[in-house]
């Protein structure tokens, strides 16, 4: 192995060596404490040490690295106190999650590390809204996030590798190729030679590296850490090394074959480093031991300190509490000066003087800049408020929604659109996986909006007509709301936009320019969790949302002897119980009307929910109104028929007779 130390001091030699010795030795320990049972699983980095050290001390210290469950050293080399990190891998409360999460699945701005989460390729996208920041900010920082061979399948990659290319992000892709997926090998992965050949395609810049080298390591870093403070551009850097371990302990590497692990021994960075530092004169055997035994006692002593930290109390309070970040509502009073406006000038309005008055606010969508957006919503944006808050993006719903909370990690708040709410499929996991969870896994707000065109009669079709609220009012973490008239569009946006935890908020196509209200001119907030009364009675109750209001309301201007309580939700996460109980234990009756189908929607927990806290008020059965158990289709005589809208007068008139 060809060291080269180019400039390096001695100092700077042996301070990298020490660097070098501190997660290896770490890992002897665990695997000797795992034998012992002390430990209860551990995913080995031995033999790649080298890239984690080499890439986090070239590296400033506010530089942010995004590292995999492989990346021991880029915590050591951050100096993280090893109680805490041994308190992390122990479930102790010290450590980062609160017990929540194992291993390296955390974060930490102290230190300006954010971790992986097991499905991989997300944090990729993450590393892109850091980058998008630090270049807003025009700071010159690096932002170096780290994936395996196995990864660079993902879409993920593909689609955060073309956002960086695009938008010219200071971005190290850093690719440890250790020869193993869990056992799938390389050749049964891939086809290209080289996974940085992968980088043409993005018309990206490229690097083969000795990963077992550290002075070639932190030397090329080094180096393009200088050159993308002057020219931000992304690189993709692929890290030649070997896993000399399993995927984790408990898998072995009996697949591996032993001519392969004898030939990567012989190329182990910590054992050929320190014959290069004997052979300079920069380090002699005694030195060596006295170092080894002084990181011996650090860990020994930081391991006791942990040992001695009790072992986690559940705490009910505090597990509820921490799945939001704690917001204080604003409440910023309407103007008496309105316009009269429609549905979508409202949304606009309240994008508008939210751009104002957030000057970190991004917003992000296909086609959202010069266009203004498929329904026209920003148009007029990039002139008032530049490409560099207004952007177009690849059509990779995934990568951009990761990058949304890379912007929220890194001090912006961010908004993506969905051209079409049917689309957040393809954003799914970043959504469901890293926004909703980060809060509770490690303590870090995601401030992102998700804005979601919705819902049918429009005769869109299966692919631009869902109504998928329900994807996410079940997933703890998440926000959810969905407003029917323009007034509470735009206020309720206002809030999403202000609160610091990720909202979903719907906006239902067909209301769009059908519906229009008095609006203060002026920018306000509502509060979510409030539903509106829309009419007041005492026959029945009546609960709904978005289109399914107007729905309601032309039932009951169809039947005007039909006195009811109409309540609009537009909060569907958080969602106010008290407003819905209050009414039915006045009304004795309630019909919850949804255009979702049914099975599975909101409505159905609305109704355990009357069941449970209401039901010696109840006169008869609740019922629930839904759309048929069937993809929406094209045809408008179709879409009518899979509509409720039709059978929610039946569905109303029949309950009023029990």
């Amino acid at each position: 192995m060809n060291f080269d130390r180019k400039d390096l001091s001695n100092l700077r030699l042996l301070d990298l060596y020490k660097r070098l010795l501190m997660p290896r030795m770490i890992e002897e320990k665990m695997l000797i404490l795992l034998r012992q049972g002390k430990v209860s699983k551990w995913f080995s980095g031995i033999g790649q040490e080298a890239i984690s050290v080499g890439i986090t001390n070239a590296l400033d210290k506010d530089e942010y690295i995004l590292p995999m469950h492989r990346n021991l050293g880029v915590f050591t080399s951050r100096d993280i106190p090893l109680h805490r990190l041994f308190s992390q891998w122990q479930g102790k409360k010290s450590g980062f999650t609160k017990g929540r999460d194992r291993s390296f699945h955390f974060g930490t701005q102290e230190f300006n590390i954010i971790g992986m989460i097991s499905h991989l390729g997300p944090q990729m996208g993450v590393a892109d809204g850091i980058a998008l920041a630090n270049k807003l900010k025009k700071n010159g920082k690096v932002t170096a996030v780290f994936t395996g061979e196995g990864a660079t399948s993902e879409g993920d990659f593909h689609e955060a590798l073309n956002i960086a290319a695009v938008w010219d992000l200071p971005v190290l892709f850093v690719i440890e190729n250790n020869g193993y997926g869990l056992s799938t090998p390389t050749n049964e992965q891939y086809r290209c030679e080289n996974l940085a050949d992968k980088g043409i395609g993005y018309g990206m810049e490229s690097h083969i590296i000795d990963g077992n080298n550290i002075l070639e390591v932190y030397n090329k870093i080094a180096e393009l850490k200088a050159s993308l403070a002057e020219n931000p551009r992304p690189v993709l850097l692929e890290f030649k090394t070997f896993r000399m371990r399993g995927h984790e302990e408990a898998s072995g590497t009996k697949y591996v074959p032993q001519e392969l692990m004898d030939e990567w021994a012989k190329k182990d960075p910590v054992s050929n480093y320190k014959e290069y530092l004997i052979n300079v004169g920069v380090l002699s055997e005694e030195l060596d031991a006295e170092l080894k035994s002084v990181i011996k006692k650090e860990i020994d002593k930081h391991w006791a300190i942990t040992q001695a930290e009790p072992d986690f109390e559940a705490n009910l309070e505090e597990e509820l509490n921490d799945v939001y970040e704690p917001y204080e509502f604003e409440a910023i009073n309407p103007s008496s000066e309105t316009e009269n406006i429609r549905v979508i000038d409202a949304i606009s309005s309240a994008l508008k003087q939210s751009m104002e008055r957030h000057e970190k606010l991004v917003i992000m969508g296909q086609d959202i800049a010069e266009y203004g957006g498929a329904f026209k919503i920003t148009e007029g944006f990039v002139e008032q408020f530049g490409k560099e808050r207004v952007r177009n993006t690849p059509i990779c719903e995934s990568a951009v929604v990761s990058a949304a909370n890379g912007l929220s990690i890194n001090g912006y708040k961010a908004i993506v659109e969905m051209q079409f709410a049917d689309f957040v499929s393809s954003g799914f996991n970043p959504i469901v996986n890293l926004l909703a969870k980060q809060h509770y896994r490690w303590g870090e707000k995601a401030d992102v909006v998700v804005r979601m065109p919705c819902g049918g009669g429009t005769q869109a079709g299966p692919f631009h007509s869902q109504t998928n609220e329900a994807w996410f009012t079940k997933t703890p973490g998440l926000k959810v709301v969905y407003p029917a008239f323009p007034y509470d569009a735009k206020g309720l946006l206002n809030t999403a936009i202000n609160d610091p935890n990720p909202v979903l908020y719907f906006e239902h196509k067909q209301l769009y320019r059908s519906v229009y209200q008095d609006v203060p001119k002026n920018y306000y907030t509502i509060p979510f969790g409030k539903a509106s009364f829309i009419k007041e009675g005492s026959d029945v109750t009546i609960i709904s949302f978005g289109a399914g209001v107007h729905w309601a309301l032309e039932t009951l201007t169809k039947n005007p002897e039909i006195k009811a309580d109409l309540i609009d939700l537009r909060s569907l996460q958080p969602l106010d119980t008290e407003t819905i109980f209050t009414s039915i234990k006045k009304t004795g009756r309630c019909i919850i009307l949804q255009e979702d189908t049914l099975f599975g929607g909101i409505s159905s927990d609305i109704s355990a929910l009357i069941m449970e806290q209401c039901f010696e008020y109840l006169d008869a059965p609740v019922r629930r109104v839904g759309s048929l158990e069937s993809p929406i289709p094209f045809v408008k005589s179709l879409e009518d028929q899979y509509l409720p809208k039709v059978r929610f007068e039946k569905e109303l008139l029949e309950l009023l007779k029990y």
